[in-house]
């Protein structure tokens, strides 16, 4: 385990349920982000494993580009 990472498992996330109501996929993700972001971050991220912030701001910018939303990444994580 690494250093000040003691807790890795957050629960689901807020992204999930605002990829359920916007009828998102991680597909539509990885597909709408213009950085590298991979199906395996976006399952993670809904799951509430501990990503890193550089990670959690691709996949907000990656969602509002999906939704047409603008949402920052204190609105789809409940963790810092």
């Amino acid at each position: 385990m690494q250093e000040g990472h003691e807790r890795r498992e957050f629960g689901e996330q807020p992204l999930e349920a605002l990829m359920q109501e916007f009828d998102l996929e991680n597909g539509d993700l990885v597909d709408a982000s213009t950085e590298q972001v991979t199906y395996k971050m976006v399952a993670k991220g809904r799951k509430g494993r501990w990503l890193t912030p550089n990670i959690r701001e691709k996949l907000c910018r990656a969602f509002n580009a999906a939704s047409g939303q603008s949402l920052k990444p204190g609105d789809l994580f409940n963790y810092r």
